[in-house]
């Protein structure tokens, strides 16, 4: 047997067959994936003291309303632009948003007594949504508290950053 045969008979023994197991074994978990970024509809970002959450920004009509330093509520218009949305999505599964509780409390705290500022992230699919709600005074695990605490920051910073591209239109 020629060394090309030989590389041939490698090919077709070793390497195809890995190939086709790939192919087989990793294309549903990818197209039945829960959150996938071309079935994105919206995120929806509020935040507030107690159960007033006056402060909130909805992606799908681009409503962004909040509470200014003179206590007077300012209501605008603000869109995403689509590399917005693909990149707080891919930040979300960085993170792995997918796998947060949906509720980020300490044990015992009562959400419709409590005057701690929340905040309470939904990333809205076609087929499913996450909901999660942050309490700022959550301390029990660190690594969440941060994450959430990230993820919430790059909510912010986003909007922000979109409000000063639209105001300066």
């Amino acid at each position: 047997m020629s060394t090309r045969a030989k590389k041939i008979f490698l090919i077709i023994t070793i390497v195809v067959p890995f190939l086709a197991y790939c192919v087989i074994y990793y294309k549903p978990m990818i197209a039945n994936a829960p959150f996938r970024s071309d079935e994105f509809v919206s995120l929806q970002f509020k935040w507030g003291a107690g159960n007033d959450l006056v402060n909130s920004y909805d992606s799908s009509t681009g409503e962004y309303q909040y509470l200014n330093a003179k206590d007077s509520l300012v209501r605008k218009s603000v869109k995403l632009r689509h590399n917005d949305i693909i990149y707080l999505h891919n930040k979300a599964n960085e993170l792995g948003l997918w796998n947060f509780p949906d509720l980020i409390a300490n044990e015992g705290t009562d959400l419709n007594k409590s005057k701690v500022l929340r905040y309470v992230i939904r990333f809205n699919y076609k087929r499913k949504s996450k909901n999660v709600v942050f309490v700022t005074d959550y301390n029990d695990i660190a690594k969440l508290r941060d994450v959430a605490t990230q993820m919430k920051t790059l909510i912010e910073q986003t909007i922000t950053d979109a409000e000063e591209r639209y105001s300066s239109k």
